[in-house]
């Protein structure tokens, strides 16, 4: 994709801020105090029924001068019976900020937006986050929270005939058949030059014996066990396919879940890097340049994607760090005025590092929050056996998460049969083990 280009957007334009009832996801070292008349934050997985009551719905802003929108497909309307993953605040097609902050930009022609906290999860504003739209080549983010955990960055693979097979004059990174890359230059490729022929390498990677299938399969798993409902993947790069979408929530998610990682950090965050050579077809190489103009134009930026297709117009993510604070922007349906779509998420994230801390609208839900829940079964296992489950998430140190995923609800619920079965000595001992085991 071509490098985007222009300068950053001046200080937004006044406009009424409507008020809904923030529910701010704490930080894990202190609670946050929420807006003026906010309720406490609560613990419980935020998943508002469909049949809840929805807030006032009030437009989102949009620039003073009408913009010019080419024909687009109506995208697939969002089940009804769905319930509205991340808050109350959030159940609606219009304009969500929190009560007293700052009114948000009006030049920005994205049909929806999300500004969310990275590390506190908290959403700061949004409009229409559970709009659905085609994702273009922000998709390719999802690709990374589902295989990056699966490849060696240092392997060497061969790349196929089949793996070029992606649609004529789209954005590649420019590999070869029959060439010999490390992983690592595939995921540089894919951030950078946002190339489809990476990820469909990438992709076939993941997906092991399955392949390219397989990858699509891991990509749709992971999406649903980041509590990402909202979205379907039909092609790895984001080229558009027939039953394709995402919102701006589920963006939100995954891309929280990438910048978590610090090898994503690095390759989001490469302004230039180089393919090697792979004679005779190609004897010098070549560099590639990342077409993420926030890394070039806004101070602290940490990366993020861009991505355009006929039907999904041009979408973003990014993310920068201000103050202490680490934001991400992301934002589907937008046209390239009154600015680009990377000038947009600059003017949005402006607007969120000005939003107090602690307010927000609605919380982005942690990894496996969302998944389904354990068997009856689990009712009789004893408290002591139960305790991890009861600890919320939000609340624990990023560096116990990890040791605390590996014993989770579905694990407790498949003890169940064997405590109520065995002697009381027995089950004291493995309340014990346990609680050892969830310290490390």
């Amino acid at each position: 994709m071509a490098a985007l280009a222009g300068a950053l957007l001046v200080s937004p334009v006044a406009t009424p801020a409507p008020g809904t009832s923030p529910s701010p996801a704490p930080r894990p070292s202190a609670s946050a105090p929420g807006s003026a008349g906010s309720p406490a934050p609560s613990a419980s997985v935020p998943i508002v029924p469909a049949n809840a009551t929805r807030p006032p719905f009030v437009p989102c802003p949009t620039p003073p001068t009408p913009v010019a929108r080419l024909p687009r497909p109506t995208p697939p309307p969002r089940d009804a019976a769905l319930p509205t993953i991340g808050g109350e605040g959030l159940a609606t097609a219009g304009l969500t900020v929190p009560a007293g902050a700052p009114p948000p930009p009006t030049n920005i022609s994205a049909t929806s937006w999300v500004v969310a906290d990275l590390d506190t999860g908290a959403v700061l504003g949004a409009c229409g986050p559970h709009e659905l739209s085609p994702p273009a080549s922000v998709q390719k983010l999802l690709l990374a929270a589902a295989v990056l955990p699966k490849l060696d960055p240092a392997q060497v693979i061969e790349v196929t005939d089949a793996d070029l097979d992606f649609e004529p004059g789209s954005s590649a990174m420019g590999l070869l058949a029959g060439g010999h890359y490390r992983i690592e230059t595939l995921w540089l490729g894919l951030m950078l030059n946002s190339g489809n022929d990476a990820a469909n390498v990438l992709a076939r990677l993941g997906g092991g014996d399955d392949g390219l299938a397989g990858g699509l399969r891991l990509m749709n798993e992971t999406a649903r066990h980041l509590g990402a409902l909202d979205t379907h993947a039909d092609t790895p790069s984001g080229l558009d396919g027939p039953n394709q979408f995402t919102s701006a929530y589920d963006l939100a998610l995954i891309s929280r879940a990438d910048f978590a990682r610090p090898d994503f950090r690095t390759y989001t965050s490469t302004q230039v890097a180089s393919v090697p050579p792979q004679p005779p077809q190609d004897p010098k190489g070549f560099e590639m340049g990342n077409d993420n103009q926030l890394l070039y134009q806004y101070p602290g930026a940490l990366g993020g994607k861009v991505g355009f297709t006929d039907l999904a117009r041009h979408t973003y993510v990014g993310a920068a760090e201000r103050n202490g604070r680490r934001l991400v922007v992301t934002l589907l349906g937008a046209e390239t005025e009154p600015v680009r779509g990377w000038q947009q998420g600059a003017a949005l994230l402006d607007w969120g590092f000005s939003v107090p801390a602690g307010a927000a609208v609605g919380r982005l839900v942690e990894p496996g929050e969302t998944d389904p829940k354990p068997s009856p079964s689990h009712r009789s296992v004893p408290p002591a056996l139960r305790s991890v489950s009861a600890v919320p998430v939000a609340a624990v140190p990023r560096s116990r998460r990890q040791a605390m995923s590996r014993w989770t609800p579905h694990n407790v619920g498949s003890l169940a049969v064997v405590v109520v079965t065995v002697p009381l000595a027995l089950g004291v001992l493995l309340s014990t083990l346990r609680r050892n085991r969830s310290k490390t």
